[in-house]
Formats: structure tokens, C-alpha cells, sequence
């Protein structure tokens, strides 16, 4: 083999090996900081009207229907698992320190098995388990089902979750 070919070899190797050295980086640094947690509102922009009627003033606000927004997904947003997000389907989540919770939680505040979010009736309730510390919606312990609006905070042991869209 000619020179250039060795050259050229060694070159593509040294690239191949930083790229898996970049690649784990990465790797290691979504690991340590977890996912970003952004929070979305709807806003009119600044230079955007408002709807006008027909003599020229602002336009009544149509009807407010109760249109009720459907969560897509359970997150942590505060607590050692802050980034966590978990799909709500048709089917319950179990949380606490037990393995075979949906939401595996290492918090010496919560349960094995602490809480568990549901659906029934196209709303979404949470049920305190029993737990030694309660579950708390927004600043209010909960002693039977309640219902979960999009939005709404919810405390297990040291860990906030929040049911989002």
C-alpha cells in the first residue's frame, strides 16, 4: 500500500474515534441534566389586532364554550427524576418505590406503592394509595379520588408531577 493510502487510513480512523468520543459526551451529558422542561402559553403577538366587529370597536368574545383539554402525558417537573415524561394511555400508573410501579420513584418521602393516576369517564383522577405522607393536588391533601385538570400539580413525596397536553 502506498503512503497516501496509510495516510489517509489513519485519518478516517482518528475522525471515526472522535466522533465516538463526541457521540458520548452527549450521551453522558443528556444523562446528567435530564431533559429541559418548557412552559408553553398560548400569546397574541404584540403586532397582531384584535378581531373587530362591524362598526369598527372590538369584536364580543365568542361564547366560551368548556372545551376540556385532554392530557397527553404525565411529567416530572420537580424531584430527582425532573425530565420524566410518561405517555398517558388507557391504562392506570401506578407510582412509588416499588419495581413494579409504572413510575419508579428513589424518594425516602414516598411509598412502594404511593399513588396511582387513572382514567375513568374521559377525566383523569388521582387516588392516594395509603401512604405514610400523602398526596397532595396543588396544597391540599387528597383522601379519596380526585379529579386532574391539564396543568394541575401533583406531590409525591419529593417529586411534583404535572399532567400536560
Amino acid at each position: 500500500m502506498s503512503e497516501l493510502t496509510i495516510t489517509l487510513l489513519r485519518l478516517g480512523y482518528l475522525v471515526l474515534l472522535w466522533l465516538f468520543v463526541l457521540l458520548a459526551i452527549g450521551v453522558l451529558r443528556r444523562d446528567l441534566y435530564g431533559t429541559r422542561i418548557v412552559r408553553r402559553r398560548l400569546r397574541r403577538s404584540a403586532g397582531a389586532p384584535a378581531p373587530v366587529g362591524a362598526a369598527g370597536r372590538p369584536a364580543p368574545a365568542a361564547p366560551s364554550v368548556p372545551r376540556r383539554e385532554v392530557p397527553r402525558r404525565l411529567v416530572v417537573t420537580a424531584g430527582p427524576l425532573r425530565g420524566t415524561t410518561l405517555p398517558l394511555g388507557a391504562s392506570a400508573i401506578l407510582i412509588g418505590r416499588a419495581p413494579s410501579c409504572t413510575l419508579v420513584l428513589d424518594d425516602d418521602y414516598s411509598s412502594s406503592r404511593h399513588a396511582r393516576v387513572f382514567p375513568q369517564d374521559g377525566q383523569w383522577y388521582v387516588e392516594d394509595l395509603g401512604s405514610t405522607n400523602g398526596t397532595f393536588v396543588g396544597r391540599e391533601r387528597i383522601e379519596a379520588p380526585t379529579p386532574v385538570e391539564v396543568g394541575a400539580q401533583l406531590r409525591v413525596g419529593q417529586s411534583t408531577l404535572e399532567l400536560q397536553r
